[in-house]
């Protein structure tokens, strides 16, 4: 028993390690965003958040932290991200604001705004590689291609026509079920079902919204008047968003295996 319990905690420790060299480049982008309130440079604070973005991703490189490849990646969510900001700050939209000033800007959104996008999958890519994760049960490509341009597509048309999230959570549900991830801590591989590995970097994520909140880094509009914690409903947005994340890595993980 005593040597089950050494065991566990022995693993439990270097997956936190591990899960901190992951999660490196989403902690300081947190951090920033936390300083950045108090901290600017004589910089407006958007602009300050995004030059110390950038500054963390080309030291992340020089350092070999990051790879070329994953930066690549990063660029790509952010991308991503970015037009569903454009889209989801719109006027005719509204769903939350930038309030403060910035130069580094496209209409009303702060490029910073795009890392928070990348950050979450620059974390999918970090693990994948860190934890060596490999799958079971993966479902067919072309269902996970469909299934991506659904839940990214709906973003932009559930202002407009009915909101088909949770019949994209049916979806998510009948093409994952059978599907586990595997993972390395240090030579025991462990493994989840991916739906639970979903949820709770979704769940992390939602975490982080708070504090990015908090800290008045953007507001939703039942926080203009005085912050309030993020909506639960907003785990299920997240774990959408994650979900999209995750298939990006795996559709370039799996595309770069087999050029090989």
């Amino acid at each position: 028993m005593l040597n089950k319990l050494n065991f566990f905690y022995t693993e439990l420790f270097f997956f936190t390690i591990k899960q901190a060299k992951a999660i490196l480049f989403a902690g300081v982008f947190l951090f920033i965003l936390v300083l950045s309130k108090f901290f600017t440079l004589g910089m407006y604070r958007y602009d300050f958040i995004f030059v110390c973005a950038v500054i963390t991703q080309v030291a992340l490189i020089y350092f070999k932290l990051e790879t070329k490849d994953e930066a690549k990646t990063i660029l790509l969510f952010h991308i991503i991200g970015l037009v569903l900001e454009l889209y989801k700050t719109s006027s005719f939209v509204g769903s939350w604001s930038y309030p403060e000033m910035s130069y580094l800007k496209i209409y009303s959104v702060p490029l910073y705004s795009g890392f928070m996008y990348a950050a979450v999958g620059s974390y999918v890519a970090a693990s994948w590689k860190i934890m060596k994760l490999r799958f079971s049960g993966y479902p067919k490509l072309s269902h996970t291609y469909a299934l991506g341009f659904m839940i990214y597509l709906n973003f932009f048309t559930n202002r407009y026509f009915y909101d088909i999230r949770y019949f994209l959570f049916v979806a998510i549900f009948i093409i994952f079920f059978k599907t586990k991830v595997y993972f390395t801590v240090r030579t025991k591989e462990h493994s989840m079902p991916l739906l639970l590995a979903f949820f709770l970097i979704a769940f992390f994520v939602w975490i982080a919204e708070n504090i990015g909140t908090f800290t008045g880094a953007w507001l939703y509009p039942d926080q203009i008047s005085g912050w309030d914690v993020v909506h639960l409903q907003k785990i299920t947005s997240w774990t959408l968003m994650v979900i999209i994340c995750f298939l990006v890595v795996a559709s370039l993980k799996f595309y770069k295996q087999k050029s090989l």
